[in-house]
């Protein structure tokens, strides 16, 4: 067999592979017929879960819809996130609960209490048909510290405007959480600059 011959069995052979996927793309969109808001949960011990996040924050931006973040846990060191979006983005709604890693702070009262005003501000949001995407991030540790009422949660994410999305970030949540999202990724650790002595970049991590 010449090359000519093989070169156009090759091409054969992908434009047929391509086909089927196609096929196999297209009835799945067919067959998605839904419209409606989504539930996104980013968890695992990878990291990007914060990144992956903000993100869809700016997807959202690109097409002029309302958006508001809510941070937990984080809020003490500056994230190039929060510069940009308070310098560049004021249609963006941000809020941080502002006391930093729990295990900085070894107060649990302390933390708690400021877990519940934050959550207000994430609750008027997810009541709020104005916003069209809402970002929860580190909401799991709310719940696996015992922070924040998980039945509250739940229902605050179940019972949003039926057209807004929003993401939760965080290692966990828990199977009643997982039971209400649309859509769950798990960012898995395979190696990470830390462990070996390398300080965390800014730009990069923060």
């Amino acid at each position: 067999m010449n090359d000519d011959n093989a070169a156009d069995k090759k091409d054969a052979k992908h434009k047929a592979a391509m086909q089927k996927q196609k096929a196999s793309v297209d009835a799945h969109i067919a067959a998605a017929d839904t419209e409606r808001g989504v539930a996104l949960l980013i968890t695992g011990n990878g990291k990007g879960k914060t990144s992956s996040a903000f993100g869809m924050v700016m997807r959202a931006l690109g097409y002029g819809m309302k958006v508001g973040v809510v941070q937990f846990i984080k809020g003490e060191q500056l994230s190039g996130e929060e510069i940009y979006l308070r310098d560049h983005c004021p249609q963006v709604e941000f809020h941080q609960m502002g006391t930093g890693f729990t295990w900085d702070t070894q107060d649990r009262s302390g933390d708690i209490a400021a877990a519940k005003s934050t959550w207000v501000l994430a609750r008027a949001m997810l009541q709020d048909a104005s916003f069209d995407l809402v970002v929860l991030d580190e909401l799991t540790y709310m719940i696996a510290f015992d922070y924040l009422p998980e039945d509250d949660i739940i229902e605050a994410i179940r019972c949003r405007p039926r057209d807004q999305s929003v993401v939760v970030t965080g290692r966990g949540g828990g199977t009643a959480l997982q039971e209400v999202m649309d859509t769950i990724s798990e960012v898995k650790e395979v190696r990470h600059a830390y462990n070996n002595g390398i300080k965390a970049r800014r730009g990069v991590d923060y």
